[in-house]
């Protein structure tokens, strides 16, 4: 039996490629609990960017495991350099009403937090459920590993989220 060289090398290129893919750009996240519910719901799995470094209010990033001991989702509302705090339901940033069109459920009261340069407050849509920002503080960003828009199963689910 002869070995075909050529044949074992494109194969194994394949496999490098798949792997710098998935460890460098994209790959995939599953959804776990219901924190994020009505926007994502358990076992959704989604299509994690890794490259993207520039993160902007309500868009969802996934944290690693530093923060909180496992992989969480939640959505940016607090920007480096801001003022969030929440009273009676209401979050104000920077001392301004911010409008919470993500919150399901009511959002519990804190005091003002100022970020640092390289923090971001986190919290997840289901407001009632949710352990983020409110209760383990703010996220640095190194802490970041990406964002995440578009959902990939359940197939009925396909496409981009908000």
């Amino acid at each position: 039996m002869k070995i075909d060289v050529k044949e074992i090398l494109s194969y194994v290129v394949i496999i490098i490629v798949v792997l710098l893919i998935k460890t460098f750009i994209v790959t995939l996240v599953r959804v776990n609990g219901s924190s994020m519910d009505k926007t994502l719901h358990e076992g959704d799995i989604m299509i994690l960017n890794l490259l993207d470094n520039k993160h902007e209010r309500e868009e969802i990033v996934v944290v690693d495991k530093s923060v909180e001991g496992s992989l969480i989702i939640k959505r940016i509302i607090g920007l480096p350099g801001e003022k969030i705090s929440c009273k009676e339901g209401t979050i104000y940033i920077n001392d301004k009403k911010y409008d919470d069109s993500y919150a399901n459920g009511l959002t519990s009261d804190f005091d003002d937090i100022t970020l640092k340069d390289d923090e971001y407050f986190v919290l997840g849509d289901n407001r009632t459920v949710s352990l983020d920002s409110r209760y383990f503080g703010p996220v640095p960003e190194k802490a970041i590993m990406g964002s995440t828009k578009i959902i990939v199963f359940p197939f009925n689910k396909i496409g981009k989220v908000e």
